[in-house]
């Protein structure tokens, strides 16, 4: 089933036309509401200060999401605790051209939502990218995120991450900022690199999925692809999560490094733990290249105690393993520092 069809059905078709919320809340609780028919985004402009909450009603939002550094400590969450309650969704791509002939939107651009505030609260929602390659045949930049996130405390709960390629980008602010970004159960689907990015980001109990791909070609997709600062000692960590797969039995990869062409000094990091790893990834060789120039066995990848068909060490050279005590080393309170996300 294509995600479109997923989409509608989960928000009971329920779309917003772009109207401002019509919102007025009391100073004290400083809380705006928006409701179908409404945007998102105009309730995130009104946002004047610290400390507000964005409360969306039951709805499909079909609009672009931009939260500016200065809307810092947003909370942003749908009104039920079901995140198939409240969708925001759009389909840009990177290669998808801008409506003032001005180019494309590059991958960064095509998000659907993105954050450059910190101490952002995401909770309660999906965000989605529904651009599909079948539909844009003429388009090779396929990318098309479902959320940019950059800004230090910035904590997602709760919520759906579903698009293809590169569905979602955690970043820092600069490249000698390790900006902090922690997940907790969440749930992210999508093919190619599906979470990627610079930032030093904590994945807590979330749930991974590789989805089906009608292609000829192997591996057909990663679900990580890191590219961490080389002075940054964190990259991404999964503890406790679980990756299935709407695929055939190893027709993924669990990560690829990822050094950009603008940012050749990057040196990827990447820990997985006391995951449950499903049989859709490769067992053998769970890692792959992106780049032959940058091996994925001079990064930072290492695994502990997982389990699964998908965890299982044939070749231990492939599969890095960690003791315990450099384990000790990589654990959400070592990756947040003083940030305590549920202090």
């Amino acid at each position: 089933m294509h995600r479109r069809t997923l989409l509608t059905g989960f928000a009971g078709g329920l779309v917003a036309t772009g109207a401002a919320p019509a919102f007025a809340a009391p100073a004290r609780r400083r809380v705006l509401r928006v409701r179908p028919g409404e945007s998102v985004q105009a309730a995130v402009d009104a946002v004047e200060g610290p400390g507000w909450t964005v409360v969306v009603h039951p709805g499909t939002y079909r609009e672009v999401v931009s939260v500016p550094a200065g809307k810092a400590g947003l909370t942003l969450r749908g009104a039920t605790r079901d995140p198939r309650d409240v969708v925001i969704v759009y389909d840009n791509a990177n290669g998808t051209p801008r409506p003032d002939g001005s180019g494309t939107y590059g991958t960064a651009g095509s998000a659907t939502f993105t954050s450059a505030a910190p101490g952002l609260t995401v909770r309660d929602l999906t965000l989605a990218n529904d651009w599909l390659r079948a539909d844009h045949p003429d388009i090779t930049g396929t990318q098309a995120v479902a959320a940019y996130t950059y800004g230090d405390r910035t904590r997602f709960e709760n919520v759906r991450l579903l698009a293809h390629q590169d569905t979602l980008f955690v970043d820092t602010t600069a490249l000698g900022t390790f900006d902090r970004q922690y997940f907790r159960h969440c749930y992210v689907e999508g093919d190619v690199d599906f979470v990627f990015g610079r930032a030093t980001a904590v994945f807590e109990q979330c749930h991974f999925r590789t989805l089906a791909r009608d292609v000829d070609f192997a591996p057909k997709g990663m679900v990580f692809a890191p590219s961490t600062a080389r002075a940054n000692p964190y990259g991404i960590l999964a503890v406790r999560c679980r990756i299935t797969s709407g695929a055939e039995d190893g027709a993924y990869k669990l990560a690829r490094p990822w050094v950009p062409s603008y940012e050749t000094t990057a040196w990827p990091s990447l820990v997985v733990r006391e995951t449950r790893i499903g049989p859709g990834i490769d067992a053998v060789a769970p890692y792959t290249n992106m780049r032959e120039a940058y091996p994925w066995q001079s990064m930072r990848f290492a695994e502990y105690r997982n389990t699964g068909p998908g965890a299982t060490v044939s070749v231990p050279e492939n599969r890095p393993q960690l003791g315990r005590a450099q384990a000790a080393l990589h654990t959400k309170e070592t990756y947040l520092g003083d940030w305590r996300p549920h202090a």
